[in-house]
Parts: C-alpha cells; sequence; structure tokens
C-alpha cells in the first residue's frame, strides 16, 4: 500500500514522464519547461516565458470501485483490527503554454501522445522517477526528497492514466475558479491510489477448536445449538426499574433482563458518560436465566459516585458448563435524582423585587459539569455554577407564589420521581412540595 505521500508521488511521476518525452519536441519549439503548480501561480508576463507544460491536480475523489471493499474494523476490546486502504481518484489539468505561433498547440499533441502511449505508470517508471538524484539527493527540493517514501511502486492495484474529456462548461467553471487566464488544456484521470495507515493493530490468533477439546479424546464439542429462536450467548434486553417507576434511585433494586444470565462470578459494569471506568457490583451466582437483580448502594460514598443521568449495564458471566467468561451488550437506563426535602432546604424572598431563592442539597449529588433545573409547579430556574459537588444548588426564581409548590429537579435529562404511578389514575407523589414564604 500507499503512504499518505502518494498523491505527491503521482504528481512527481507523471511529471517527470511528460519532462522526459519532451525532449524530442526541442527542434520544434524548442526548450519546453514541465511544472506541476496551481495555473495562476504562472507568470505569463515573465520577458523569460517560454513553451511549457503544467500539469494541476485540481480534484480528488473516491475510486467508486474500492471504496466500500475494506471498512475499518475493531475487537469487542475497541482496539483496532485493521488499516483498510483509503481509495482515491486523481484528476489532472495538463495546460500547453506558448511564447509564439502554434507552441501551445504542438505541446499539447505531443503531451496527449506521450500519456496515450502510457496508459500504466509501471512499477519501475515510478521507481525511476522517485529515486534520488545520482548526484546526491540534497540537490532535490526537501518536498521532492520526500517523495520516495511514498511506496507507490508497491501498491497491489495498478496506476492508470485515462484520458478525462471536460465540456466547455465544465472547462469555463474550472477555469473560473482558478481565476486564471485560459489557455489549451485536456483533463486526465489518475487511479488508482490506495493510501493505507501504519497505525498498530490487533490480530486474532487462528482458530484452533470451537469450545475447549475433550481431555480424554482431544475432540472439539463442535457447535452448541439452543432448540429456540432466543440469542446463543448472554444478552440484556433491558433494565427493568422497581414496579410503578420510569427511572431508578440509589438504594433500589434494578432487574436486567435478558437471556441466558444464569453462571457464576457474575457481575455488573455500571458505565457513565462523567466517569472513567465503569462501577462493578458483584453479584457471584445466578440461577435466573431471563434476569439479574441488582441492588444499588445508597451510602455516602455512592452519592459522590454514582451521578444521575443516563447509565448503561453490562453483565459479566461464566455461563454453566463454559469456563469463558461473557459479556452482554449493554443496556441502558436512567438514575433519577432526588431533591432533599427533609430537612426543608433554605428559601428565601427578596423583600424589593418578590424574587424567590432555593438552596438545595440532592441525591447523589450534583456534579459542577452537569445541568440542573428545579420546577416549582410551572417556574423554572436552572442550577447556578458551582465548584464542589457537595455544595448546595443555588436557583434563583422570579417572583413566585407562595404556597406549597411541587417540586421536579432535573439533572442532565434525568428528571425525579414527581407522579406516583402505583395507584390508578396516577397522582403526584405528596411527599415531593416544598412551601414557598410569602
Amino acid at each position: 500500500m500507499s503512504s499518505a505521500l502518494a498523491i505527491g508521488a503521482v504528481s512527481a511521476v507523471m511529471r517527470n514522464l511528460l519532462d522526459n518525452g519532451m525532449v524530442d519536441v526541442g527542434p520544434a519549439v524548442g526548450t519546453v519547461k514541465v511544472t506541476a503548480v496551481a495555473p495562476d501561480t504562472i507568470k505569463l508576463d515573465d520577458p523569460n516565458f517560454g513553451p511549457s507544460l503544467n500539469l494541476f491536480l485540481h480534484r480528488v475523489t473516491t475510486n467508486p470501485g474500492l471504496r466500500n471493499s475494506a471498512l475499518p474494523e475493531y475487537d469487542p476490546r475497541g482496539s483496532r483490527a485493521s488499516n483498510p486502504p483509503l481509495a482515491l481518484d486523481l484528476h489532472y489539468l495538463l495546460t500547453a503554454y506558448g511564447s509564439a505561433d502554434f507552441q501551445a498547440e504542438i505541446l499539447l499533441g505531443y503531451a496527449m501522445s506521450l500519456l496515450h502511449g502510457r496508459p500504466l505508470l509501471d512499477r519501475a517508471a515510478i521507481r525511476t522517477a522517485l529515486e534520488p538524484s545520482p548526484l546526491g539527493a540534497g540537490i532535490l527540493p526537501p518536498a521532492y526528497q520526500a517523495l520516495a517514501a511514498s511506496d507507490l511502486a508497491d501498491q497491489f492495484e495498478a496506476v492508470t492514466v485515462t484520458l478525462e474529456p471536460m465540456d466547455s462548461e465544465e472547462m469555463s467553471r474550472l477555469w473560473s475558479a482558478i481565476q486564471a487566464h485560459y489557455r489549451p488544456s485536456i483533463g486526465y484521470v489518475v487511479t488508482v491510489v490506495l493510501i493505507e495507515a501504519t497505525k498498530p493493530v490487533r490480530s486474532a490468533l487462528p482458530v484452533l477448536s470451537r469450545g475447549a477439546p475433550d481431555e480424554d479424546t482431544g475432540e472439539e464439542p463442535g457447535v452448541f445449538v439452543h432448540p429456540d429462536l432466543g440469542p446463543p450467548v448472554p444478552t440484556a434486553f433491558r433494565v427493568a426499574p422497581p414496579p410503578d417507576q420510569l427511572a431508578v434511585r440509589l438504594g433500589e433494586t434494578v432487574r436486567i433482563e435478558g437471556a441466558h444470565l444464569e453462571g457464576t462470578g457474575v457481575r455488573a459494569r455500571f458505565s457513565h458518560a462523567l466517569l472513567d471506568g465503569p462501577i462493578v457490583v458483584d453479584i457471584g451466582v445466578n440461577e435466573d436465566a431471563s434476569a439479574v437483580a441488582v441492588d444499588l448502594p445508597s451510602d455516602a460514598a455512592a452519592q459522590s459516585a454514582w451521578p444521575a443521568g443516563l447509565w448503561s449495564v453490562r453483565v459479566a458471566l461464566a455461563p454453566p458448563g463454559d469456563p469463558v467468561v461473557r459479556e452482554t451488550n449493554p443496556a441502558a437506563f436512567v438514575l433519577a435524582p432526588e431533591p432533599v426535602l427533609v430537612p426543608a432546604p433554605v428559601i428565601v424572598r427578596d423583600a424589593a423585587t418578590g424574587a424567590v431563592t432555593v438552596r438545595l442539597q440532592t441525591r447523589p449529588q450534583v456534579r459542577p459539569t452537569q445541568r440542573a433545573v428545579l420546577a416549582l409547579d410551572s417556574d423554572a430556574a436552572t442550577a447556578e455554577p458551582r465548584t464542589a459537588a457537595s455544595d448546595p444548588l443555588v436557583f434563583s426564581f422570579g417572583p413566585v407564589p407562595d404556597g406549597e409548590r411541587k417540586v421536579r429537579l432535573t439533572v442532565d435529562g434525568a428528571e425525579s420521581l414527581l407522579v406516583d404511578r402505583s395507584t390508578s389514575p396516577p397522582g403526584f407523589d405528596p411527599t415531593q412540595v416544598l412551601e414557598v414564604p410569602a
């Protein structure tokens, strides 16, 4: 495969091919200069300007045949497992310049004939064009010296040069974008350039047997078949909060429902976006194949370690008769915040403006980077910035009416449980209220 220098290497090889081919044009137009720069940088008013050819890379596209042949792969640990190549087509504009009658036409004819006869940039031509000068690499420009490491000649796909006709509208748009004076030009497409990264990858060892071989016979157990339509490996379907609730609170029990969840060494791994690593809860032995029950802690350490919001959980276990520890897919659930209403939070009303300020503690603690919103009935306010999670939340309201107000606390989209769904029809939890002073 080629490196990221391959695009520049193709331009260098193309220029070298044209430069060598223009030797035969000498008797007709004299010395010909071949460049590979943007047309707007060519100084046509230079008194020493003579006949020349310019090769300009004006567009790069993905190769339609190879763009989806390989995609980045990652193993279950998230490590890169492959370095798929980036397949590109390079679109060039070949322009002829002349200082006298017919010079541009002669140059363009010779160049097109030369490229028509060399539709393939073979490996020998690429190596010859990119190898250092026999007089010493130091006489070459630094950019040209670097192209020798492009590995363009070693990619498995050949590099071909094909005429790419452009109609008058395309040509006009291109030269208008370049903002240069039009000269006789023709388009070419060079395909395919394969650029491959050199990042380290993880490669799995060959599979010798499907399962642990039998100790006596040495034979593999083969494929294990489940006589049902369910998943063949431990799988989590959903996380069920306590009955009549839409979310779970610290100190409550959640059920991770799924299939093939029985086994030993059962552990639940809880992950949150604000945590550097998962929180692991050891369960031990689980005999229920359809669910795993996990008691969430509620002590002081848990109040600071378990932030409210969206969580995911995976279950790791060793299934019966299988020594290999399996891990389920992640399942999401919401950990709801709780406003601490006993003892009552500090509520102050400004005598002049009637504005109300509420200082509130929560379970679990709200981290300074989390967004907290408190609603008193229909009036809502966002918590002021804090520096420590243990600091109380301060909410500044407008002139909220006095009296009993229903409380809703929302932290990163997770809302406290105001609605009591254990009754029919549902009602408001009478404990989730605050008394706003007059």
